[in-house]
């Protein structure tokens, strides 16, 4: 493993100062043979440059335009001038454990058939709680969940477990993997292309594992005004739609599309409820 690089892919737009921090949690980690690649989604507050400043040091590509999560993505993923053996995508929003890196590339060294690798993923502003334990997809109730999310039981999920997608926020592949299954699906406009990505995988008889060993910390939805924003009610069930369309058997779409209009209306009635509370 030690003679394995790893490039570290960190998504940016208009976000330079979590930008810096994330970068910052990164050069602290302990695995030596890792490069860290910048990649600006047209940003318009100076983030290019700023970043630039701090560490000179770091690959830095520019999107000519904001391409979003997957767009942007791919735009690194392909302008990167020397590929490493792994690829890690982590949001930028994010800062990890130091030693965060070694238990993802160790278990997809020792297991051929593991294809994703993710970390436990703790809320930011509460750092003993969990967001992200393993992700759970059952298309027919439209069912698209994190495992885990809100427990502060930590040793419940302490263990490693096959999962059914590893959440965008991070996760680690073989480089050549990302490549073979066609990287991210750029017609997802802002989520659910994790979700896509991690389906194409178990199509494809690969297997996705949580790594509890591997811990990092997020804030949520920085870009899209927090966890209960308008904005990413509606991407998110736009994405999901899309993903049932692409996805989901024939036969049980007309279940899953009952399914998705009940959550749908549910989750908009969470957003509408938050937002009065806020104002109260």
């Amino acid at each position: 493993m030690k003679n394995k690089s790893v490039q570290i892919i960190v998504l940016n737009w208009n976000q330079k100062q979590l930008s810096l921090d994330c970068i910052e949690s990164l050069k602290k980690t302990s695995y030596k043979k890792k490069q860290i690649i910048f990649v600006d989604n047209a940003s318009s507050d100076g983030s290019v440059v700023y970043i630039g400043k701090k560490h000179p040091d770091i690959e830095i590509i520019q999107a000519p335009k904001n391409l979003g999560y997957a767009g942007g993505n791919n735009f690194g993923f392909r302008s990167i001038k020397r590929q490493a053996d792994y690829t890690i995508f982590i949001n930028n929003d994010t800062y990890v454990d130091p030693d965060f890196i070694e238990p993802l590339i160790i278990e997809l060294e020792n297991n051929s058939n593991v294809v994703q690798t993710a970390p436990v993923i703790f809320y930011a502003n509460q750092s003993n709680k969990i967001w992200y334990a393993g992700g759970q997809i059952f298309l027919p109730f439209s069912h698209i969940r994190h495992r885990g999310i809100r427990s502060t039981n930590f040793e419940k999920f302490s263990f490693k477990k096959k999962v059914s997608y590893a959440s965008g926020c991070c996760f680690c592949m073989r480089t050549i993997d990302f490549k073979e299954l066609g990287m991210f699906d750029e017609t997802y406009g802002m989520y659910c292309e994790d979700v896509d990505l991690s389906l194409r995988v178990s199509n494809a008889k690969g297997t996705i594992k949580v790594i509890p060993k591997s811990m990092i910390w997020h804030h949520i939805s920085k870009s899209v005004g927090g966890s209960h924003s308008i904005s990413k009610w509606y991407k998110k069930n736009t994405s999901i739609l899309k993903l049932l369309f692409k996805h989901c058997n024939p036969f049980f779409f007309p279940l899953a599309f009952v399914f998705f209009m009940i959550n749908n209306l549910l989750s908009l009635s969470l957003v509408v409820v938050s937002k009065f509370l806020i104002k109260k």
